[in-house]
C-alpha cells in the first residue's frame, strides 16, 4: 500500500498567507543556514559538499516519488500528473538556457583569484537559486492544497535541500573577503522567492482538482529536474572517486522516507 494510502487526509485549512509565511521561511532558513554554516567553518572539503548534495537529492527523490506523484494520481488522472510533470521540467530547462546559474562543480579559488570577480560570481550563484527556489515554494503551496501534512513534509524537506544552496553561493562571496553579516544576509535573501511561490502555489491548487494535480506534477517535474540535472551529477562530481555523494544520496532517501512516514 502507498504511503498516500496509508494516512488520512488532514482537515486542517491554512490560508495562502500563512502558507507564503511557512513557504518563506523554509527557503530563508534553508539557504540562511547555508550561509551561515559557511561563515562559521569557512568553505567545506569538495567530499564533504558531495555528501550534502547527495543528501539534499536523495531527500528530493523520496519526495517525489513516495508522496507528490502518488498525490497528484489521487487528486486527477496519470495524463493530467504526466502533463504537469513535463511542465515542471520544461520550466526548469527554460531557466537554466535564459538564466543560468552557475552549477556547484565550479571551483572558484582554482578559476578565479581576483576578489571582485569572486563577489561577482557568488551574487549571479545568489541570483540563479533566486530563481530556481521559486517553483519549490509553487511545490510547497501546492502540497498544502492537496494536505496539511504533505505541505508541512515538503516545507521541511526543502528547507534541507537549500542548505548545500547556501553553502554554494556562499563560498565565493566568503572568499572574497565578504563580511560574515553580508554573506548570510545574501543567503537569507535567495530563500525569499520560495515564500513568493508558495503563495501563489496555494492560490493555484484550490481553484479546482485540475488545477490541484497539475500542480503536483509540475512540483514533482520541478524537483526531479533539480535532482538530476544539478544535485546528484555535482555530488558525484564532488566525491573525487569516493562514494560520499552515493552515502548522501542513500541516507538522504532513508531520510526522506522517515520523514514522510512522521508527516
Amino acid at each position: 500500500m502507498l504511503a498516500h494510502e496509508k494516512k488520512k487526509k488532514e482537515v486542517i485549512t491554512i490560508n495562502p498567507i500563512m502558507i507564503g509565511i511557512i513557504g518563506l521561511a523554509a527557503g530563508v532558513l534553508g539557504t540562511g543556514a547555508g550561509g551561515v554554516i559557511t561563515a562559521l567553518t569557512g568553505k567545506p572539503s569538495k567530499k564533504t559538499l558531495g555528501f550534502y548534495l547527495g543528501f539534499a537529492g536523495g531527500i528530493m527523490l523520496a519526495l517525489v516519488f513516495a508522496e507528490l506523484i502518488p498525490e497528484a494520481l489521487e487528486e486527477g488522472s496519470l495524463i493530467l500528473t504526466m502533463f504537469g510533470l513535463v511542465l515542471g521540467v520544461a520550466l526548469l530547462i527554460l531557466l537554466d538556457i535564459y538564466l543560468p546559474h552557475i552549477h556547484h562543480g565550479g571551483n572558484p579559488d582554482d578559476e578565479v583569484q581576483v576578489n571582485g570577480r569572486m563577489t561577482r560570481m557568488g551574487y549571479l550563484l545568489a541570483f540563479g537559486i533566486a530563481l530556481h527556489n521559486f517553483p519549490e515554494g509553487i511545490a510547497i503551496g501546492a502540497g498544502f492544497g492537496a494536505d496539511y501534512t504533505l505541505g508541512i513534509s515538503l516545507a521541511i524537506i526543502l528547507a534541507l535541500h537549500n542548505i548545500p544552496e547556501g553553502i554554494a553561493m556562499a563560498v565565493p562571496l566568503w572568499a572574497s573577503g565578504l563580511g560574515t553579516k553580508k554573506v548570510v544576509l545574501a543567503t537569507l535573501l535567495a530563500g525569499v522567492p520560495v515564500g513568493i511561490g508558495a503563495y501563489l502555489g496555494s492560490i493555484i491548487s484550490h481553484i479546482s482538482p485540475v488545477f490541484l494535480t497539475l500542480s503536483l506534477g509540475f512540483a514533482a517535474g520541478a524537483m526531479l529536474y533539480i535532482s538530476f540535472d544539478e544535485l546528484l551529477p555535482e555530488a558525484h562530481n564532488h566525491s573525487e572517486g569516493s562514494h560520499y555523494g552515493i552515502y548522501g544520496g542513500v541516507i538522504g532517501v532513508l531520510i526522506g522516507y522517515i520523514l514522510i512516514a512522521l508527516f
